[in-house]
């Protein structure tokens, strides 16, 4: 059964849809089998990774509200292991139409239920919002990653997001949980970046991501050639930053991947 993480950060420029590509697409390099969820209405996700959003007839938009199936929204990439869920700017009107209808706040948990198992991770890139979608990937998500922007602003903003998580945890997913913040956007020759590093690190510990993506041209270029940054320029800083932090990944889920194992062998 796949583990939905969801990337979330109300502020803009972080970094998070760059994350929710190249994790992504790194997760998929190392052969685990991959979803990408576009849960963003300008959909840079989706034409990040090669995808023309104008020729694709089923997105998240018509997943919602009940269109189209998630399987029959899914689309292959160029990457073997790596699948996605298109968005569209339509999606900006879906919260409107959701309103009404009953559960609203857990339509997108049971879309990816439906698809859950054809997954080893499913990762939802979230609007730079809290509105009713972003609600709607955190009650969906099992955990929750959060990319801070190594720059003065960085912490501005956190503790609203941190609030909404609480109370999702509260009322409508106990289970959520943060799988770390990743600093992004990095400069070591800046004392204010690294300053930030240690206040982040100091804030808030052990949940705190070891790997730190670094600012790096390749990064920013990737996405004007609908590629991750991986294909790009597979030498980059960018991609080994992204390829460390997808190894990290999955070794901070190897031991409950292993529990799993055992109890399946343990009912057999």
């Amino acid at each position: 059964m796949g583990k939905v993480v969801a990337i979330v950060n109300q502020k803009g420029g972080v970094g998070k849809t760059t994350t929710a590509i190249n994790v992504a697409a790194s997760l998929a390099i190392l052969e685990k089998k991959v979803l990408l969820i576009d849960a963003d209405p300008q959909a840079n996700a989706s034409s990040g990774i090669g995808i023309d959003v104008n020729t694709v007839h089923n997105s998240i938009y018509e997943t919602l509200i009940g269109k189209s199936t998630a399987k029959e929204s899914i689309i292959n990439t160029m990457i073997k292991d790596l699948d996605l869920i298109s968005s569209h700017i339509d999606l900006v009107g879906a919260e409107i139409e959701m309103l009404n209808l009953p559960e609203r706040e857990k339509i997108m948990k049971s879309v990816i239920e439906k698809v859950k198992s054809l997954y080893d991770y499913i990762f939802i890139d979230c609007s730079p919002s809290l509105g009713l979608i972003t609600v709607n990937a955190l009650t969906a998500a099992d955990s929750v990653i959060i990319p801070v922007q190594c720059e003065y602003f960085a912490l501005e903003g956190l503790g609203k997001l941190l609030n909404t998580v609480k109370l999702i945890q509260a009322r409508l997913n106990t289970k959520l949980e943060i799988e770390g913040f990743l600093l992004t956007m990095y400069d070591a020759r800046l004392n204010l970046a690294n300053q930030v590093v240690n206040d982040v690190r100091q804030h808030f510990g052990t949940m705190v991501f070891q790997t730190v993506i670094q600012r790096n041209v390749k990064l920013g270029e990737a996405p004007s050639f609908g590629k991750p940054v991986i294909l790009y320029d597979a030498a980059s800083i960018g991609t080994a930053n992204y390829l460390n932090m997808a190894k990290e990944i999955i070794q901070n889920n190897a031991p409950k991947e292993a529990k799993n194992v055992e109890t399946d062998k343990s009912n057999s």
